[in-house]
């Protein structure tokens, strides 16, 4: 067995927020890790072609900015530093839910807010200054090397269309939802690896406008879809972003999309089951077209369930699942997978027997997500996938009185919060005392209007 102490080498796949986590999570066990990025990364806050979703708003909830801290101590004052936000939930959201508006609390969970290239910069930065890190981008990889049994490297191109061969003691692949694992397995004699998908059907439009004078500290809002209702789900989304401007995203499953046309927008904001982000943006000045995006396909690719998992090899990030952008679950997800990854090499270092114990890690990471995301997304009118069992519909039943004794009960508030930030698991919302409580009912009367008294003013 390898010393946990061993100096060893490792390869990422992929040179995006999961890829730069990783390469944090394996550099102070490997003597080299070698990030493998298609595209040619950008030295600021800039867009990048192999991100396009990074136009949409992006939220990464405290368990995610809990991981990332721990992998990269200090990266939560850089990004305050550089204009991002430090939300209190549920005190700085406005937020309608299926089953009404939350009341706005004393903190008990946060949100890190600003564009996705500020997110990412300050994350590439702190990655890219570690000694034992180093980037090869402008170059993909085409297949793995070794065998069922063992994985021992990588093919790389790059963009002239020259092959090379890295060798490596452990490969990741975070590559995101375009991964294809699943294909370079198969030449080496392995079986196909199980996948679910569900499709609601969701498609979101974004822009950006400039925020209104004396709106600092203006919370976030969100109006959210009910998903009870036979119509499609609309939601929207007004984030206050670094340098003063307000991303606002729209979203509407099959048979209610929003449209890429710039005066629809503003109609479409006001459509949704309240009118407040598009009363709030009628007269701002928007600093960007439109932009639409409809890959939001939930899949999963059941990998911990593999037959003769290769020894050398983890995926992790959106290359396991992905979900319907809308629950802002991805990039947390992403860094609690980073964060699992490195608890294991630093207990037992880059020993072969590490790859299949990781990727049951992942899979047990990601399944509470899952299973948040398609048990909405498949009640949308036209939704495809996998019916819940039985089971789950009981379990709806329970999370619909849940949500709406939230709305009045503060201890519910707390624990659903706490799994939405996935900073608890999802047995924290049947335990005893939350049980009682949700029987018990919200204890207060529903609020009529959104707790926002006037702009930039809030009221508890």
């Amino acid at each position: 067995m390898t010393s946990p102490n061993s100096s060893r080498s490792a390869i990422v796949l992929g040179g995006g927020l999961a890829g730069m986590l990783t390469a944090a999570a394996l550099a102070d066990q490997a003597e080299t890790v070698t990030i493998i990025e298609r595209d040619h990364l950008p030295s600021k806050a800039a867009p990048r072609r192999g991100l396009p979703q990074a136009r949409h708003a992006h939220v990464l909830y405290s368990g995610g900015a809990r991981a990332i801290e721990s992998l990269l101590p200090g990266t939560h004052d850089q990004w305050l530093e550089a204009g991002a936000r430090r939300v209190p939930l549920p005190t700085g959201l406005v937020t309608l839910t299926a089953q009404g508006w939350l009341r706005r609390c004393p903190e008990m969970q946060y949100m890190i807010v600003c564009s996705r290239d500020l997110l990412d910069h300050v994350v590439r930065q702190q990655v890219l200054a570690l000694s034992t890190v180093s980037l090869v981008d402008g170059a993909e990889a085409i297949r793995l090397t070794g065998d069922a049994g063992r994985i021992t490297g990588v093919v790389i191109r790059d963009a002239s269309g020259t092959e090379s061969r890295l060798e490596a003691d452990l490969v990741v692949d975070a590559t995101g939802r375009g991964s294809s694992a699943s294909q370079w397995l198969a030449p080496l004699g392995l079986p196909a690896v199980p996948e679910l998908a569900v499709d609601s059907g969701l498609a979101y439009a974004s822009r950006i406008f400039e925020a209104p004078a004396g709106t600092d500290g203006f919370p976030a809002v969100g109006i959210q879809p009910d998903p009870r209702r036979p119509v499609p789900g609309q939601s929207a989304t007004l984030l206050p972003i670094e340098d003063g401007r307000w991303l606002v995203t729209l979203s509407g499953t099959r048979g209610g999309q929003p449209s890429k046309a710039e005066e629809e927008f503003i109609p479409f904001a006001r459509q949704v089951r309240h009118p407040l982000v598009g009363d709030l943006i009628a007269d701002a000045r928007p600093l960007t077209d439109v932009h639409v995006t409809h890959s939001t396909v939930n899949r999963r690719r059941l990998y911990e369930k593999a037959r003769g998992w290769p020894a050398g090899f983890v995926v992790l990030g959106d290359a396991v699942a992905t979900y319907n952008p809308i629950y802002g679950q991805g990039m947390t997800v992403a860094a609690q997978g980073a964060a699992t990854l490195r608890q294991i090499v630093r207990a037992r270092g880059l020993e072969a027997g590490i790859a299949r114990d990781v990727q049951r890690a992942i899979g047990r990471l990601v399944q509470g997500p899952w299973d948040l995301a398609t048990g909405q997304d498949i009640l949308y009118p036209g939704a495809t996938g996998q019916q819940p069992p039985a089971a789950a519909k009981l379990l709806r039943g329970y999370m619909d009185r849940l949500m709406l004794t939230a709305t009045g009960r503060a201890a519910t508030c707390q624990a659903l919060f706490d799994v939405l930030t996935l900073s608890a698991p999802l047995t924290r919302l049947v335990s005893p005392t939350i049980a009682i409580g949700v029987l018990r009912g919200p204890g207060k009367p529903p609020l009529a209007e959104p707790p926002l008294s006037s702009l930039g003013r809030t009221t508890a």
